[in-house]
């Protein structure tokens, strides 16, 4: 059991009193790639393609993640190494030949940029319509940094947290940080996203996301938490992360800590749910002792934490793996979320799993766990039209087809309602398949032949 949070100041960084020293965050970014490759024994060619893929895709990690996950004595086959390390196949032959000529060249840096944007340009920066379709605008003004695809639901995105203790290689939101202002989604102002919300009463659940929020101060993050509770539409808070797992002492050791704990805890008693949305890809996250300590003092704050990401090819895609973090996540008290598939966005095509693998990684994954981690949905894509949810495959009037339903949707009236894709075993997104049975309804746009 953790200690209240009233009381665990003074212990902070007490390890004579049994509680972890604090450790100074140190963040590796490209100019350490080297090093660090060195480390994992890649021969110097293959040094270079890292150095090229990180020319046109972020690479950060952090003292942690590589002192304490990851296996240096076969970090090739690592999943968190796959997990934050660059790898050749996330570009295409032809970029990937491009990026490394002009880095083994030593190239201006400005040739580079143009070469490194033109390959972004390709990779479908903001998918699912995010730019053109979520936008919000208060007074026939857009409101910079908030999202809002879903009536009940805004995703507001602060300057401040436009970063991570570490990046994942897949991650889909990718243009937040790739150092293009234009593709970056972020407010200045919280009080401009803040009377958005108080102007939409159907807003009854706000996000807090990034980058990652936790890369913010407490202070900072106050000034967005607090007044979300005057706002009596307002259920429910949720701040998406991955800090519980590439910086865990950031709820345990680091300087504000207790601080934000203590704004945590003032959510619940103000009759509003806090829901600290965990991104998690592989149960060696969660198998260092103070990021379950970090677990353990989240919930003390009467926060639940609910758990997510997606199945991804070469570091998750076995069902042993889906059913060890679910049930990991379950017997430390928080709650499988979404199993996703990987956006139609960045390196997809080096990390992406088939539909109806994913399926049976799911299905497989879903039977070797009790009811108590069977909260978990998936797999699931963020498409334009909503989150589509993978049913399975059953035959109809002869007809083989793959099942599907919308968990979330911008028609609400979609919501729930099965309907149904011809069978392809080779599909990787909904945009590859071809809608069945008068499945058109809600898969608008989709070819039909």
């Amino acid at each position: 059991m953790s200690e209240p949070i009233a009381s665990v100041s003074a212990g902070i960084g007490s390890a004579g009193r049994g509680r972890p020293s604090a450790p100074r965050f140190r963040a590796f970014t490209a100019r350490d790639l080297d090093t660090l490759a060195k480390r994992a024994g890649l021969s110097a060619m293959d040094q270079l393609a890292l150095r090229a893929v990180a020319a046109v895709l972020p690479f950060r990690t952090n003292s942690y993640v590589v002192d304490e996950l990851i296996d240096w004595s076969r970090p090739l086959a690592d999943p968190v190494f796959r997990l934050t390390f660059p790898q050749p196949g996330m570009l295409s032959a032809p970029d990937l030949a491009r990026m490394t000529r002009l880095v083994a060249g030593q190239a201006p840096s400005a040739e580079v940029r143009r070469a490194a944007n033109a390959v972004r340009a390709g990779l479908n920066p903001h998918p699912a319509g995010q730019l053109d379709l979520n936008g919000a605008t208060l007074d026939g003004r857009p409101v910079p940094g908030v999202q809002h695809k879903y009536a009940e639901t805004a995703l507001v995105f602060p300057r401040q947290g436009q970063t991570c203790h570490a990046y994942c290689t897949y991650c889909f939101r990718w243009p937040q940080f790739v150092g293009q202002p234009e593709l970056r989604i972020a407010t200045d102002d919280a009080d401009d996203a803040l009377a958005y919300v108080r102007a939409h009463p159907e807003i009854t659940s706000v996000l807090l996301t990034g980058g990652d929020p936790l890369v913010m101060t407490a202070e900072v993050l106050r000034r967005y938490i607090e007044p979300l509770l005057e706002i009596d539409s307002v259920q429910s808070v949720r701040v998406g992360t991955r800090a519980l797992t590439f910086w865990p002492y950031r709820f345990v050791t680091d300087p504000d800590a207790d601080a934000l704990l203590r704004l945590f805890a003032k959510v619940v008693p103000r009759g509003r749910h806090l829901a600290v949305v965990v991104h998690l890809t592989h149960p060696q996250e969660l198998r260092p002792e103070i990021a379950r300590t970090a677990l353990r003092r989240i919930l003390d704050t009467g926060a639940v934490v609910r758990c997510q990401g997606p199945v991804v090819r070469g570091i998750n895609d076995d069902p042993a793996v889906w059913a060890e973090l679910w049930n990991t996540v379950t017997r430390l008290g928080a709650v499988p979320y979404y199993q996703f598939v990987e956006r139609d966005t960045g390196p997809r095509d080096y990390f992406a799993v088939p539909l109806v693998r994913a399926y049976e990684i799911f299905r497989d994954a879903y039977a070797q766990v009790s009811g108590l981690a069977r909260t978990v949905r998936g797999p699931v894509m963020s498409t334009t039209a909503g989150k589509v949810c993978v049913d399975g495959a059953a035959d109809i009037a002869g007809t083989r087809v793959l099942v599907l339903h919308l968990v979330q949707a911008r028609v609400p009236d979609l919501v729930g309602r099965p309907f149904f894709a011809a069978y392809d075993p080779t599909a990787i997104w909904l945009t590859d398949l071809r809608p069945a049975f008068g499945a058109e309804e809600f898969l608008p746009g989709l070819p039909t032949a």
